[in-house]
């Protein structure tokens, strides 16, 4: 072999590695993919292809106006996940003994000061939230509606108590 000839492909076992891997991992994606789509019945009807929202029925045009409470309590929950992703790593940091120890614990007593500002202020924001309001789920008041009734106000009494006596017996 020429040491002055170019060199395209010094090691191609590692490409090769690396290009059945990749097919590996598309073919353990795809797999069971298709062999689900070929082995599960196919019987669709309007009940199934209705849009499903928390087990409700679905009301009105799906682009609707949404109540803007939701994008508070949205809010309020990134807080508190990215809370979590940020402690994790921390607690997992703070609780190897080698890297305290490293440093005359210095990096111990430093990580414990961060970690309490970082909680404290997750603790204002929370508490600043809870006073002005925005954790309170405000329900509409339903206006009672007056009908004019045949019957007096003391034959549906008598009614709603004979039902409730039925509804007791039964039990």
């Amino acid at each position: 072999m020429d040491k002055n000839a170019p060199v395209l492909l010094a090691d191609a076992s590692g490409l090769m590695a690396i290009l059945v891997f990749l097919m590996g991992a598309v073919a353990f994606l795809l797999l069971p993919i298709m062999l689900g789509r070929f082995l599960r019945p196919d019987r669709p009807n309007a009940e199934k292809n209705a849009p499903y929202e928390s087990g409700e029925a679905p009301e009105g045009f799906a682009h609707g106006r949404f109540n803007l409470r939701f994008y508070m309590v949205a809010l309020l929950f990134l807080l508190f996940d990215v809370e979590l992703v940020l402690l994790y790593p921390w607690a997992t940091v703070y609780a190897d003994a080698g890297l305290i120890e490293a440093n005359g614990k210095l990096w111990g007593w430093l990580g414990l000061i961060e970690i309490v500002v970082f909680v404290a202020l997750l603790g204002f924001g929370l508490a600043y939230a809870w006073t002005n309001g925005y954790m309170v789920w405000v329900k509409p008041k339903t206006a009672v509606a007056d009908v004019e009734r045949p019957l007096p106000t003391s034959v549906y009494q008598a009614v709603n108590a004979r039902v409730s006596t039925i509804s007791k017996v039964k039990k």
